[in-house]
């Protein structure tokens, strides 16, 4: 049996971008050793304390295998991320991939809260805003959301905490006194939910209607209507599934920023995720542990962002063709 051209074409495309994805990956990892490396001061003589001893610091270098050539630990590191292993932290002697346990749960936690209610969200008001082009609910629509995207997620955090939390006593402020176990404690959730889901509600809800606009003005759309297809079948079954390309490679940078970069909201509403665990191993000098995170943070976005790229390809048609 003879393989289509558009089944051929989506294997060639999958098979390059793993190829891509697995060059990326080994590039991540190359490129934190080095800039680890490249780090001002000496771990060393920070762990040795205010008035470090030169014979202390020679011990703390050599337990730290500092003494040896840069590319024998790359290699011994390297060697260790294939079984698992992230090495062990300066500052607590634990396992940093107990340090990413620990951490992973509150930020997934978040992240997965955040695009449960962003998906929705960004869809229909996407949809509705290109249903009504040019209209009252376009414009009200774009012009909240452009006020709302110009918020800086810090500076709505602060305004949450202080009317919401602190002024009407709706909400905790912060999580501290909650734990780990944020789902026991719902509430200590809902404002860094709000933060985060601002300004990614904005963006995609813009990228959708633009994206339904010109796929509702095509000829196929104006096609199946002359034929007598309802309305809303043209816009959910035929235009819909051709705005959503550019939607989900934007989905896939907002779950790579929700996981690795939500530093700035975990640290006004003191979460212990992965962000606070980067601040503090940062703070503590904790080579080993920045190290670990930043190797998944450039997975993760390796991976999420391949993902979204299959996904792209396949609502792409011609693409797919192409290929």
């Amino acid at each position: 049996m003879t393989e289509s051209p558009r089944t051929s074409g989506l294997r060639s495309f999958v098979a390059r971008r793993l190829l891509l994805g697995a060059a990326q990956t080994v590039a991540v990892v190359l490129l934190v050793f080095a800039l680890t490396e490249a780090l001002p001061g000496d771990a060393a003589v920070a762990l040795a304390g205010d008035q470090p001893d030169p014979a202390r610091i020679a011990a703390i270098r050599e337990a730290m295998d500092l003494d040896r050539p840069a590319y024998e630990r790359l290699a011994d590191w390297a060697a260790g991320l294939t079984r698992g292993d992230f090495g062990t932290s300066l500052a607590s002697g634990r396992p940093v991939s107990q340090y990413l346990g620990d951490g992973f749960g509150p930020t997934l936690l978040l992240a997965s809260l955040t695009l449960a209610l962003l998906v929705p969200l960004g869809l229909g008001l996407g949809v509705l805003s290109a249903r009504h082009e040019g209209r009252l609910v376009d414009r009200l629509v774009s012009s909240v959301t452009l006020a709302v995207y110009a918020v800086p997620e810090f500076a709505l955090g602060v305004l949450l905490v202080t009317v919401v939390a602190l002024k009407l006593a709706w909400l905790p402020p912060t999580a501290v006194g909650h734990g780990t176990d944020l789902l026991a404690h719902p509430a200590v959730l809902v404002l860094p939910v709000l933060v985060l889901l601002s300004r990614p509600v904005c963006s995609l809800s813009r990228l959708v209607r633009a994206g339904m606009v010109d796929a509702l003005a095509a000829p196929y759309a104006a096609h199946a209507r002359r034929c007598g297809v309802p309305g809303a079948r043209v816009c959910y079954a035929h235009a819909l599934p051709n705005a959503l390309a550019p939607a989900v490679q934007q989905l896939a940078r907002t779950a790579d920023w929700l996981l690795c970069g939500v530093i700035v909201v975990e640290a006004l509403f003191v979460i212990p995720g992965l962000g606070t665990v980067l601040l503090n191993a940062v703070a503590e000098r904790d080579v080993p542990v920045v190290q670990g995170l930043a190797v998944v943070f450039g997975v993760l976005t390796v991976v999420l962002n391949l993902g979204a790229d299959l996904v792209a390809h396949r609502l792409t048609p011609r693409a797919a063709v192409a290929a």
